[in-house]
């Protein structure tokens, strides 16, 4: 049974955030573990206040100045003021702890920790936070744990639908959970006091890669495309640790098979209503495929029958489809060329996995699950693919006996690709070939 207690509300924040288990023993000598909530009586009003929770917290460097809001509802956070948040997009994302071969870091360590310091003042300042437990990756396999502490419940309404359902206590128990603070409140001009130069006054992103931790400034929460890449970056180590493959791709489901789809954006939005998810974010496993967010559908898909690398190629040295080895899959999808550049792993956005350790662990489920991989070419010259006709093509080639990749004499495209990827990656496998 829980036990009532007559405190101040001081002793109700100094048992919570430094020395519970010793102020718990000394007023109702009880130990700790048979008595995971008190009711404390303040002020002619019952507080029900978690240990658990507030210990937490107190460990992120938020103190609970009055309550803390576990995993409400749509409608519990609607009933706190709740609103849906006009959708905004373009703003600043600042990351730190990129691998090597992903450009300098966006923001030293120095102006993170001091950043970080004033966001987990703020929200200590705010009577009532809101926290929301949930995990990227649907499945709990090889997924990453988050944790959002939040200062207003309209911003944990838009954060808590990205994340998938996890069970309780996940977070608590998991071994590398990421944190997000969400400091909606803030001064608007808290980026330009810690010396990231004048920032737009809707607010910023900043994330910290080797820290596992992601803080939201301002509207930044509206921002979900630019929210999610943080988000990818930062669990993608996780993921990858725990034997997923996180890949900007998207699936075609015919029938019982599944394709795996990697192409350049403009390709993708144009036939994005024949295709899941509707953004980037898909986890390889052995255990099958997966969504990074919330998809609001089917959130566990078998192997990939097939692997479509879709390439832009307008000089028409690579043919309209041709089917590859592993090896060569490999190689096209590190380089993930597209009519005169590279994006390597097809990822455009924040490196937080070396694209070849990457690559390499493809070739791997390439072979060892017996997947077959074609190269496309969605642009050669005056035959451009785009839309349906591209979903239509891949399923065509599902059914024909497509022959092995063969570039077409000239240019000189193969020596493009090995310069570009010898530079990247000077320590290539030698299964890996053009």
């Amino acid at each position: 049974m829980p036990q009532r207690l007559n405190v101040s509300m001081s002793q109700c924040l100094n048992a919570s955030a430094h020395n519970v288990s010793i102020i718990c023993h000394k007023l109702i000598d009880i130990p700790l573990l048979v008595l995971p909530t008190t009711i404390f009586l303040f002020a002619g009003r019952v507080i029900d206040y978690s240990y658990g929770l507030n210990l937490a917290l107190a460990g992120k460097g938020v103190i609970v100045k009055d309550q803390a809001f576990l995993n409400l509802n749509s409608s519990q956070l609607q009933h706190k003021g709740a609103t849906i948040a006009e959708s905004l997009s373009g703003l600043p994302l600042l990351v730190r702890g990129h691998v090597p071969g992903g450009g300098p870091s966006e923001i030293s360590k120095p102006h993170f920790t001091k950043l970080l310091k004033q966001v987990t003042n703020h929200i200590s300042s705010i009577s009532n936070i809101f926290v929301h437990d949930g995990a990227i990756g649907s499945s709990p396999k090889c997924d990453a744990k988050v944790r959002l502490i939040s200062d207003s419940p309209s911003a944990m309404l838009s954060l808590s639908r990205m994340l998938w359902e996890t069970p309780t206590r996940a977070v608590s128990h998991d071994s590398c959970p990421l944190t997000v603070y969400v400091a909606t409140s803030i001064s608007p001009g808290i980026g330009e006091s810690i010396g990231l130069g004048s920032k737009e006054n809707d607010g910023f992103i900043a994330a910290d890669i080797e820290r596992s931790s992601l803080i939201l400034c301002g509207k930044a929460f509206s921002d979900s495309n630019a929210t999610k890449e943080a988000l990818a970056a930062l669990s993608g180590p996780v993921i990858f640790a725990r034997g997923g493959l996180p890949l900007s791709a998207r699936l075609l489901v015919s029938g019982d098979s599944v394709v795996l789809l990697f192409a350049p954006k403009r390709t993708f939005k144009s036939c994005r209503d024949l295709l899941v998810p509707s953004d980037a974010g898909v986890i390889l496993s052995s255990k099958g495929l997966a969504f990074l967010f919330q998809t609001g559908g089917s959130n566990l898909f078998t192997l990939p029958a097939s692997v479509f690398l879709a390439s832009s190629d307008s000089s028409g040295v690579i043919p309209s489809v041709s089917k590859l080895s592993p090896g060569q899959a490999a190689y096209h999808f590190l380089a993930g060329y597209q009519n005169g550049k590279f994006i390597p792993a097809y990822n455009k956005g924040t490196w937080s996995i070396d694209p070849l350790e990457l690559a390499k662990a493809f070739l791997s489920k390439l072979k060892d699950d017996q997947i077959s991989s074609y190269l496309f070419n969605v642009d050669g010259g005056e035959n451009n693919v785009n839309g349906s006709d591209f979903v239509k093509v891949v399923q065509s080639t599902l059914s024909e006996n497509i022959p092995p990749f063969r570039a077409k004499s000239g240019g000189d495209l193969e020596e493009k690709y090995k310069s570009f990827l010898l530079s990247k990656f000077p320590d290539l496998p030698e299964e890996f070939s053009f």
